[in-house]
């Protein structure tokens, strides 16, 4: 209620990039305010339960439900996002050096059609500051994944070098890392998802990833590859293949697309990446595509148009073991996290599961 009638009518009215700029700093610097972690966590944390915990690459998820990169781009809302329900959270995508961006105006909203196009390009402070931020945390209530690009100016051929950096850099910090090599915004970076390309990406991330472990003891944290969902289905066969082969941990499935199929705002003209409502089916097809091909033993994260329960639940279904969410957030507010796990639970019951690992794939069954 207070998010429909105030906040959001308010927000609306701003510059998305600035009521964008304005929801990360409230929430940095509310962290910082004795006592505002709690009342948030009172208005809209999610308790715990059984049916929905999580756990997965050797991490607990306290439930299914996380936020996906982009909106917090240098971790610096961390403790802010951790206190509004989310099970995790990625931040990033961070870059080995800082970076502007490209040129604003680079967010748009499309309020008809649920969606929101960006066409950002990476714009954050780099491994160093994002670094300094984990270090002034107090405490870390979620898992929290770090979402590693390379710079532009960085050619392909020399992609594996930005995100080797980003994993030593960045690797006591990341509870688990996500690749990504599917953003739309970045001059070539896609072709990184084709061909022997992918193949010596991910075998030199990995191999960063198993060094960097030896050196600090323990098993290897998780790192996940975030695919586009613009791809022909042979080339999304083959690239899968190449991502079971390569030791990753699993997939994100899908960044954003650059398809404006039944798009009724004018911003649809906009160049960038499109997020939500309209890129639910295919985020979906392309989840169930990777759980079929692997056979379900490559764990999979579901992102892209989950707005209701039921939305997270056909994922789920589908194949995803987890989810996450960004462009509802920005139209329904933080009350949509105490929403989708309560129709969570509700629909796992109608279907007469007792844990939501039950569900993972049922489509298939």
């Amino acid at each position: 209620m207070l998010y429909r009638n105030i906040v959001k009518p308010y927000m609306f009215s701003l510059d998305p990039e600035k009521a964008h700029h304005l929801t990360i700093g409230g929430l940095e610097t509310g962290a910082k305010v004795p006592g505002a972690l709690a009342i948030m966590r009172g208005m809209y944390g999610v308790q715990e339960t059984k049916d929905l915990a999580v756990d997965l690459f050797g991490l607990h998820f306290p439930n299914p439900i996380g936020l996906a990169a982009g909106l917090d781009k240098n971790g610096a809302a961390i403790e802010g996002f951790s206190s509004i329900g989310f099970g995790f959270m990625e931040v990033g995508t961070v870059t080995p050096k800082g970076q502007p961006g490209n040129e604003q105006p680079r967010l748009f909203r499309l309020p008809e059609d649920e969606a929101l196009i960006n066409r950002m390009g990476f714009n954050n402070e780099g491994a160093q500051a994002m670094k300094a931020r984990f270090a002034k945390l107090k405490s870390r209530r979620i898992p929290v994944a770090v979402n590693i690009g390379k710079n532009k100016v960085t050619p392909n051929e020399q992609a594996p070098e930005d995100y080797k950096t980003l994993i030593r850099e960045l690797y006591p910090e990341a509870d688990f890392f996500v690749v990504n090599i599917s953003s739309p915004n970045t001059p070539d970076l896609r072709n990184l998802q084709h061909g022997n390309e992918l193949k010596d990406l991910l075998q030199e991330v990995v191999e960063e990833r198993d060094r960097q472990a030896k050196q600090a003891g323990g098993q290897p944290k998780a790192v996940l590859v975030k695919i586009a969902p613009d791809v022909k289905d042979a080339e999304l066969e083959y690239m899968i293949a190449t991502i079971a082969g390569s030791r990753v941990s699993g997939i994100i499935a899908t960044n954003t697309t650059i398809t404006r199929d039944t798009l009724t705002h004018p911003n649809k003209k906009e160049t960038g990446g499109l997020s939500g409502m309209p890129l639910r089916d295919r985020s979906t097809e392309i989840i169930r595509q990777i759980y079929k091909q692997t056979e379900g033993k490559l764990p999979i994260i579901g992102s892209g148009g989950i707005f209701t329960s039921q939305d997270a639940y056909d994922k789920i279904r589908a194949g995803a073991s987890l989810v996450e969410i960004y462009t509802a957030l920005i139209y329904k507010g933080p009350g949509i996290n105490r929403e989708l796990h309560q129709g969570l639970r509700e629909l796992l019951s109608r279907d007469g599961y007792s844990h939501i690992s039950e569900a993972v794939g049922a489509d298939h069954r």
